[in-house]
C-alpha cells in the first residue's frame, strides 16, 4: 500500500503521469494474463486463446503508450503507481495465483477488465491535451467493449450460486469503497491531527482540526467514489450507495482518533487516540483478509507501516 495520505486526484495530473500510469497498467494486466495461462491446469482451446489474445494486446498497447510518451516526453518515466491516485480504484477481488476454477477465473477477468475501464474513463475525462485525450478516450471505448466481452465469458461460464453471486455484489458496492474509505479516512489524518496535538497540547483544537479533516475527506471521498463510475458498464453497483459507503467510512475512520481529544487531559486523550489507531489499522487487516482475500499478516504489515510513517510524520512536524 502506497501511503493513502499523499495520494493526489487524477485531475491533477500531468499528461506524462497519466501515460505513465497506463504504461503501468497494461504491463500488469499482461503479466497477470500470462501468469493465469501458466498456472492453470488443463484451461480449454477457448479460455487459452482468449488469455493470450488479451496479453498480446496489453502488450502492444503498452508499446503504442511508450511510443507516444517517447515522442512527447522523453525517455525517462517518472515514478508514479496506481495505488498512489486517488479516485483510482483496484478491484481485483481474487488472487491470480489462486484461480482454482472458471468462476475464480471469470471473476478475475471482469475485475481486471473493470479496473482498466475505469482508469481509461477517469483519464479521459481529465485529460485536458487534445491527443492524449483522443487517445485515451479511444482506449477507453476498446476497454468498454474488452469488459463486456469478459462479463459474456463469465455469463456463459459461471458455476456460481446465487448467493455467492449476491456476496461478490455485496462486496463491489459496499465492502470495496467502504474499505477504500476507511483505509483513506484512518491513515489521511493521522498526520494533521496529530501534529496539531503535539504543537498546540490543546484537546479542543486538536479535535476540532481532526473533525473538519474527517467530515471534509469523507465528503470529498465519497463524491470521488460516486463520480467516478455509474456502475452501468463496471456492474459495480449504485454509486450512491458505493459514494455513501466510501462517504461514511472515510468519516468514520479521521474520527476514530479526533473523539478521544474531547477527553481534556492531553496525554490520556492522545494515548486513548493512538490505541484507537492501532485497532482501526487492524481492523482495516482483517477486512482486507475476510472479504478481499488478502493474506492477513501481508495486509497488516502494509497497513500498519503506512500508518506508523504517517503517524510519525505528524509528530515530528507537531514537534518542529
Amino acid at each position: 500500500m502506497s501511503l493513502i495520505a499523499f495520494r493526489r486526484p487524477i485531475s491533477r495530473l500531468a499528461d506524462q503521469d497519466v501515460i505513465a500510469l497506463a504504461i503501468s497498467l497494461e504491463e500488469g494486466n499482461a503479466h497477470i494474463l500470462r501468469m493465469l495461462i501458466s498456472n492453470l491446469q488443463n484451461p480449454s482451446q477457448e479460455i487459452s486463446t482468449y488469455l493470450a489474445t488479451r496479453a498480446d494486446q496489453s502488450d502492444a498497447q503498452r508499446r503504442l503508450w511508450l511510443d507516444h510518451y517517447r515522442a512527447h516526453f522523453g525517455e525517462v518515466l517518472p515514478e508514479i503507481k496506481l495505488d498512489q491516485i486517488r479516485g483510482l480504484t483496484h478491484h481485483m477481488t481474487t488472487d491470480p495465483a489462486r484461480v482454482n476454477d472458471n468462476d475464480d477465473l471469470s471473476a478475475l477477468l471482469v475485475s481486471l477488465e473493470r479496473s482498466v475501464a475505469d482508469f481509461y474513463h477517469s483519464a479521459t475525462a481529465h485529460t485536458k491535451t487534445t491527443q492524449t485525450r483522443m487517445l485515451l478516450g479511444d482506449r477507453s471505448t476498446k476497454a468498454s467493449q474488452d469488459l463486456e466481452r469478459a462479463n459474456e465469458f463469465q455469463r456463459e461460464n459461471s458455476t456460481e450460486s446465487l448467493d455467492a453471486k449476491a456476496e461478490r455484489q455485496f462486496i463491489l458496492t459496499w465492502v470495496q469503497p467502504g474499505l477504500a474509505g476507511l483505509m483513506d479516512g484512518s491513515v489521511s489524518t493521522l498526520a494533521p491531527i496529530f501534529a496539531t496535538a503535539f504543537a498546540t497540547q490543546d484537546t479542543w483544537t486538536t479535535f476540532l482540526v481532526g473533525l473538519a479533516a474527517s467530515i471534509g475527506a469523507g465528503i470529498s471521498m465519497g463524491f470521488t467514489e460516486a463520480a467516478s463510475d455509474d456502475g452501468t458498464i463496471s456492474g459495480r453497483g449504485s454509486p450512491i450507495k458505493r459514494g455513501l459507503a466510501a462517504g461514511v467510512m472515510t468519516t468514520v475512520g479521521g474520527l476514530g482518533h479526533a473523539l478521544p481529544y474531547l477527553i481534556p487531559d492531553f496525554w490520556t486523550a492522545t494515548s486513548v487516540a493512538i490505541l484507537v489507531v492501532f485497532i482501526e489499522l487492524w481492523a482495516i487487516a482483517w477486512i482486507q483478509n475476510k472479504y478481499m482475500k488478502t493474506p492477513f499478516w501481508r495486509a497488516a504489515l502494509q497497513v500498519v507501516v503506512g500508518g506508523a510513517l504517517v503517524f510519525a510524520a505528524g509528530v515530528i512536524i507537531g514537534n518542529g
